[in-house]
């Protein structure tokens, strides 16, 4: 069983959320909270596994509590809720720890998938909408690429070309395909490269890449 917490300050949005998780068997809402100190309260309480967390809150907003759940070495882990796709803040978050990023509008089928891949510990990165995001609010990207960004010295020339191949969006098995390697050894680099760069996720990682110049803004698959 999936167990959700759900933090937006608007008592409508939560309860909206709440039918839709709980239309599904393997999902279960064990908690609700209005703003980022009591999201974080129940966090401690609860454990649950994912979070679906609204940026604008009042008390403390979603990107700070975001920030102090991945501090703590929470296993919960953080869906962002926005309203605009090209919104800094969403960028923030995903720098702050979140897992990934999910629009208001989105379908419910939407919402109950990214809860539920959330949940097994994998980012919800979406393509289109990351590479937008990452285009808009990098800054300073460095020149002279990658063999410039100390970050990334402890990565082998294999390890590079995955993380590439994951900020331009591939998921595991499309990097295998790329790459003529198996899912297995696909998901092993992954696991190394996080390691390597003491990162929590996917996510996180797509940010380094761009800020260390190995992606581009702009780069297509």
């Amino acid at each position: 069983m999936i167990r959700v917490v759900i933090a937006d300050d608007q008592a409508v949005v939560r309860g909206g959320l709440r039918l839709i998780l709980e239309s599904q068997e393997d999902i279960t809402v064990v908690g609700e909270a209005a703003d980022g100190i009591a999201a974080l309260e129940l966090i401690r309480e609860l454990h649950p596994d994912v979070v679906l967390m609204d940026i604008r809150m009042p008390e403390l907003d979603g990107i700070a509590a975001t920030r102090r759940v991945a501090q703590t070495g929470a296993s919960t882990h953080v869906l962002v809720l926005t309203t605009y796709d090209m919104d800094e803040s969403v960028y923030d978050a995903l720098k702050a720890g979140a897992a990934g990023f999910l629009l208001k509008t989105a379908s419910p089928q939407r919402l109950i998938e990214a809860t539920r891949v959330v949940a097994t510990g994998e980012s919800l990165l979406a393509p289109e909408v990351t590479r937008r995001l990452v285009d808009r609010f990098v800054a300073g990207v460095r020149p002279g690429g990658p063999t410039r960004a100390p970050e990334l010295a402890d990565l082998t020339a294999r390890e590079l070309e995955v993380l590439e191949l994951i900020a331009r969006g591939l998921s595991n098995a499309e990097i295998g395909g790329a790459l003529y390697v198996s899912d297995g050894t696909v998901k092993t680099h992954v696991t190394r490269i996080l390691a390597k760069l003491g990162l929590r996720d996917r996510v996180q990682a797509v940010v380094l890449a761009y800020e260390c110049g190995l992606v581009e803004p702009g780069a297509t698959r």
